[in-house]
């Protein structure tokens, strides 16, 4: 019995924090129950041959190899892939541009070999500074070369779903190599004019004020935290932003920590790479550490736009944001919102309400406009003939008298 009580500290290294319940049954029985605390910090092994099982469900994986306990102390953050020295990084692949500005935003005098030291980015050995996987991350003209798939790929898709064969819908396909900070500068110009914008209809003014698809704060720092916290170890999958006509899904490999879920995730602090983190904070990349999740949150609602989505699944973290696009065919010439805009103080509110039908349901027939507006169907062809002849609509009808004809904003 003594020995059922040892279990726990003779067979496991390093001792776990286990506690042990003895109950006896009415009929003399005795039962151990174990109580095992959960660890995010620790990986434990059998103290007799140190192998490594992992609990799937209700079965043992294991013994593993080395190179899943290696990935499990990644996970788990006991072995951190961004500190790991490279002796095989030739200096030469740095990109002096951006180590210059990093030595500019830190104030520092001195090499930039000697901040990457100070910095924990390199260390010293003999003679030579061995730069790490961060440095190699933060700083080379193209990390790829070292760090496999260390590269973010943009997808544009037409439609709202992933389709293949015959049905291929990717209209454009683009990948971005090169260090973090640079990835950031070149992402943001790239998604700017990839991103569309939609009109909304100012009914005070009469001005269609441009909206963007997405907050620029919530795609940026969506792109920024997959760029921080991605586990580079996970070397079989880039960094992918899908664009779809309703939605950005931003995916970078790698599971949540252990203590973050999909449903916390926007209280729950962590850092996978706190060293590449701290480094975009000091060159402003990071407004504040920690905080990027918040306003993705933040600026989404500003926008009155659903809440962000996360999904954690099969060693993948992705973030989905969704749009009104949509909702808003870009149907208005440039010359018809001009007109539109010059003509407003003049219309009377019919018309105003005309434009605004047109706006949304971007063609109508009477009978569309009669249930929507309090006249008669004579009223309503009277105001839509003026904005005829002020060349903002047109009929889309060659008989003189059908009940049929479609009405929509001058197409020319």
């Amino acid at each position: 019995m003594n020995r059922y009580r040892k279990l726990v500290h003779e067979l496991i290294n390093p001792p776990a924090n286990i506690e042990l319940e003895a109950i006896y049954l009415t009929s003399g029985e005795l039962i151990f129950l174990y109580h095992v605390d959960q660890d995010y910090e620790r990986l434990f092994a059998r103290a007799d041959n140190e192998a490594v099982y992992l609990r799937v469900a209700a079965d043992n994986k294991g013994p593993l190899n080395r190179d899943e306990v290696k990935k499990l102390e990644y996970n788990k953050a006991i072995r951190s892939f961004e500190d790991e020295p490279r002796e095989d990084f030739d200096p030469a692949d740095l990109n002096r541009d951006i180590c210059k500005a990093y030595r500019k935003a830190m104030r520092f005098a001195g090499s930039f070999e000697e901040l990457a030291v100070k910095r924990n980015l390199a260390l010293r050995k003999s003679s030579a500074v061995v730069f790490k996987n961060a440095a190699i991350l933060l700083f080379a003209e193209d990390p790829s070369q070292y760090i496999a798939n260390a590269y973010v790929r943009y997808v544009r898709y037409k439609g709202i779903k992933q389709r293949s064969g015959r049905d291929f819908n990717v209209v454009k396909d683009e990948r971005f190599e090169a260090s973090i900070p640079v990835l950031v500068e070149r992402l943001e110009t790239f998604l700017q004019a990839a991103l569309r914008d939609y009109y909304f209809l100012d009914m005070e003014t009469g001005r269609f004020d441009r909206v963007p698809e997405f907050p620029k704060e919530a795609w940026l720092e969506g792109i920024v935290n997959a760029l921080c916290h991605r586990s580079y170890n996970l070397q079989g999958n880039s960094i992918y932003i899908k664009h779809f006509d309703d939605r950005l899904e931003i995916s970078n490999s790698g599971p949540l920590p252990a203590q973050v879920t999909v449903q916390n995730i926007g209280q729950e602090r962590y850092a996978r790479n706190p060293r590449i983190a701290r480094v975009l904070a000091d060159l402003n990349y990071v407004r504040e550490l920690n905080e990027g999740v918040p306003r993705i949150f933040d600026a989404m609602r500003e926008f009155m736009l659903a809440e962000p989505e996360y999904r954690d699944h099969e060693n993948t973290v992705t973030l989905i944001l969704r749009n009104k696009v949509t909702e808003h065919k870009e149907t208005i010439y440039g010359e018809t919102l001009q007109r539109i805009e010059t003509h407003w103080p003049r219309l009377n509110q019919s018309q105003r309400t005309i434009i605004q039908l047109l706006f949304e349901h971007q063609e109508m027939d009477i009978a569309g406009f009669e249930k929507h507006m309090p006249l008669s169907g004579q009223t309503i062809r009277l105001n839509l003939k003026h904005l005829i002849q002020i060349e903002i609509a047109e009929r889309l009808s060659d008989k003189i008298r059908d009940p049929n004809a479609l009405y929509r904003f001058l197409n020319k």
